[in-house]
């Protein structure tokens, strides 16, 4: 159902003509002729968008956007104002409301003014659904769109899915999307870490317990494969799953049955299993430390989680993400990083992948006096890699993360401004070791005494 535009005016002859030229424009709308008869209809509908006066009998149209502000940020608001009122309006709502009409105004204005408040609704409804859909997946990297379109592909499917992938990768997280975009979604998403559980311990965590199985089974206890009736079970770390344990789950996987410790009812597992592992449970099943039968019960459908390292063009957008985060999370004044940075970071092999990401912007937000972080403000392990001569791989690496960032922001003539900035930082260089000897320094670069001071004016390094 299409949301309307409110109009909001205690004069009739304004609500007719914007009613007649949405009307025109075929833009659903609901007319009130009070601000308090708008906010008493908000506990039963929202509107795509509003377009209030500011003097009316009653709460005010500025009353009207503070509570919208408070109670649904992401709604745009038009102000509609008389001459005298402008200058007033102007400040109490200028940051809030998402633009002010004045009266008498033109009607294809206030019509345009619309279309766009609408579009911006919409883009924001996009971006709540988005953020809502897959919280924390983020990357345009062609490794990260395999992924996306893998999710896409399984939503809908029962079928057992193995996530390789090394630690702080995200497992978790598209063990969930997998879940919530399936038909299991209304159902029960149950995590256990198989290796952060006692080997005596696992079983009854697992598969539960009757009372009595046990000393100090003093109740009946239902295990995870209990708890995730109807929805999905997901088992990180199955690689490390004891053997005996990787007995009893094969069986589950193969007759869709399991028994309480203790207990001899068998009980039907309907859950959806996803298992995610850092290993290579190739290996251990030649190893002999993982069974070849339940691996291939596992290995149904395999999704591989690519490191940081593969898709460096995403660190920038998932910093940005995370110290966004943080800010929210702690209260904090959001921090920036400088594009020193950000090409700093993107040449990093980041072992810990978007786990270790995520922690060190934490840290910056917390510990970062000033709001942009340069290189120098990161923490002292993170600085070491770049005491090291970096080779010619890393320089070319560099580089095309600088080229990269260049194209996400839809720069113009990139060749241009990284050429300038390659001699400014030749010619910078070479100055610095001449101690400022000019011929000495145009003979080491490879350039005439003069092209060497042209180019110097031209970049701005300094006065002949």
């Amino acid at each position: 159902m299409i949301k309307p535009v409110w109009i909001i005016d205690d004069d009739r002859s304004i609500r007719w003509v914007l009613e007649k030229a949405l009307a025109r424009e075929q833009i659903e709308f609901v007319s009130f002729a009070s601000a308090d008869d708008a906010m008493a209809e908000l506990a039963n509908n929202l509107p795509q968008m509003v377009i209030s006066d500011i003097r009316m009998p009653g709460s005010s149209g500025l009353d009207l956007l503070q509570k919208l502000r408070v109670d649904h940020p992401d709604l745009p608001v038009i102000i509609m104002t008389a001459y005298s009122d402008l200058e007033s309006a102007v400040s109490s709502f200028q940051g809030g409301a998402f633009e002010y009409l004045p009266k008498p105004f033109d009607v294809n204005h206030a019509v345009e003014l619309i279309r766009r408040a609408l579009e911006q609704s919409k883009r924001q409804n996009t971006k709540t659904e988005d953020a809502q859909a897959s919280p924390d997946i983020l990357g345009h990297a062609p490794a990260m769109q395999e992924v996306f379109r893998a999710i896409g592909r399984l939503a809908q499917s029962n079928a057992t899915v193995l996530i390789n992938g090394e630690s702080g990768t995200g497992k978790e997280l598209v063990a969930q999307a997998l879940h919530r975009h399936s038909a299991r979604s209304s159902k029960p998403f149950v995590a256990i870490n198989t290796a952060a559980i006692p080997k005596d311990l696992l079983e009854s965590v697992l598969f539960g317990h009757e009372r009595g199985a046990f000393t100090g089974a003093t109740t009946t206890r239902h295990g995870r494969f209990e708890q995730a009736e109807g929805g999905t079970l997901f088992l990180d770390e199955i690689g490390d799953m004891p053997a005996e344990l990787q007995t009893r789950l094969l069986r589950v996987l193969s007759d869709g049955n399991f028994y309480r410790v203790g207990g001899h009812q068998p009980i039907k597992a309907n859950v959806r299993i996803i298992a995610a592992t850092h290993q290579n449970l190739d290996d251990r099943v030649r190893q002999g430390l993982f069974r070849e039968d339940l691996f291939h019960r596992l290995n149904v459908i395999r999704l591989r989680l690519p490191p940081l390292r593969e898709r460096r063009e995403d660190i920038p957008l998932l910093a940005k993400y995370f110290l966004q985060k943080s800010a929210r999370e702690l209260g904090a004044e959001q921090k920036i990083l400088s594009e020193n940075a950000l090409s700093y970071l993107a040449t990093q092999d980041i072992p810990g992948n978007v786990r270790q990401l995520e922690n060190l912007c934490h840290w910056l937000t917390v510990m970062t006096p000033t709001q942009q972080v340069e290189i120098a403000d990161l923490p002292s392990e993170w600085r070491e890699a770049q005491t090291a001569l970096p080779s010619t791989q890393d320089w070319r690496t560099a580089l095309a993360q600088q080229v990269t960032l260049a194209l996400q922001r839809n720069d113009q003539n990139i060749l241009e401004m990284l050429t300038k900035q390659f001699e400014s930082t030749v010619i910078i260089q070479a100055l610095q070791h001449t101690g400022g000897r000019r011929i000495e320094a145009a003979t080491l670069i490879g350039m005439g005494r003069n092209t060497l001071t042209r180019k110097i004016q031209e970049l701005g390094l300094g006065e002949e």
